[in-house]
């Protein structure tokens, strides 16, 4: 098969070789996916970038967790039923040596999730680790509906997943965002209120906060610990809960006794390690997400596998709107 892959870490351009590799084959309660699409997340130019220091955890690496494609192959124990169905996958990549940046990748059966019907694969291959961030992110605190929730960063990829998802379950939505335009991308996804912060100091955006939200907010999902708690504790009711996905700085300051003083649960969330029923509840409502009319994301660009190291430059890019995924010919 024709595959890209990695067997050091550094700039995509110095690493990614693209080549042909033996077809995978799938064992015991697996699957194998001939992709379609293969999607990028900061998180899989991170692992190539050595971001966190971890090293190789595997000789060659092929990148990339998430990506749909067909059912070509399954293994034993696996119905074959399965083969020819439509599937998006998560976890390809993650304690795995060999994701989707490949003709073919095979994942364990629960991990590739039927397609709904008019979704496409671009779209497909883009929500995996967004999605099931976002889903654990909205619900870590518990139950949602009737509840007040705010994403912070509500036009990002997990941001416009967890307005979609919040909303799904029954939630108040509100959602700030950093342009006008991500106002547009958050409305339609499906937040009730949506605040742009440009130009808003952190006295503004906790005054405009309260102003939207009532009686209090009930549960955050955070997209920048470190430049929010301050507003966040401001502005969610006792007993409240923050569900934090990321942070700018690794070691943020914590404001401990306001958070104490309101009973304040935080959530750290790491996609990779969530429980393996957190992950089937998650992909069974992505799937009712997708197929409600969400609009889902938009493709800012689209790559071939020849062209992936550039695709991880334009990750790597600021300022980019819209996800970037690579097409893998049939």
């Amino acid at each position: 098969m024709q595959a890209t892959w990695y067997e050091k870490q550094g700039p995509a351009h110095d690493v990614l070789v693209v080549g042909t590799m033996a077809d995978p084959q799938p064992g015991p309660d697996e699957i194998r996916i001939r992709v379609r699409a293969s999607g990028i997340n900061p998180g899989d130019v991170k692992k190539r970038q050595d971001a966190f220091g971890i090293g190789m955890p595997f000789a060659r690496v092929i990148p990339h967790s998430d990506g749909a494609g067909v059912v070509d192959r399954v293994g034993p124990g696996v119905p074959a039923s399965r083969v020819g169905q439509s599937v998006w996958c998560y976890g390809a990549q993650s304690y795995r040596p060999f994701g989707t940046a490949a003709e073919f990748t095979v994942v364990p059966q629960g991990q590739a999730v039927a397609l709904p019907e008019g979704v496409s694969f671009e779209q497909g291959a883009c929500i995996g680790i967004p999605g099931i961030t976002a889903h654990r992110a909205v619900h870590a605190g518990g139950p949602v509906a009737g509840r007040t929730v705010l994403v912070q960063g509500g036009a990002g990829a997990v941001g416009l997943c967890a307005v979609g998802l919040a909303r799904l379950a029954g939630a108040r939505v509100i959602a700030t965002v950093r342009s006008q335009a991500g106002v547009a991308e958050a409305t339609a996804a499906g937040a009730h209120d949506v605040l742009c912060t440009d130009g808003l100091s952190e006295q503004d955006i906790v005054a405009a906060l309260r102003k939207v939200a009532g009686h209090g907010i009930d549960h955050i999902v955070e997209v920048a610990f470190d430049a929010n708690v301050s507003i966040d504790v401001e502005v969610l009711s006792s007993g409240g809960s923050i569900g934090a996905y990321a942070t700018g700085r690794s070691t943020p300051s914590i404001p401990f006794w306001p958070l104490v003083f309101q009973n304040t649960r935080v959530y750290f969330l790491g996609s990779d390690d969530f429980q393996s029923e957190a992950k089937v509840a998650a992909a069974r409502d992505i799937n009712a997400l997708l197929g409600s009319g969400w609009p889902g994301f938009s493709v800012d660009r689209a790559f071939t596998l020849a062209e992936i190291a550039e695709a991880h430059v334009q990750v790597e890019a600021r300022g980019r709107r819209g996800r970037v995924v690579v097409l893998v010919p049939r």
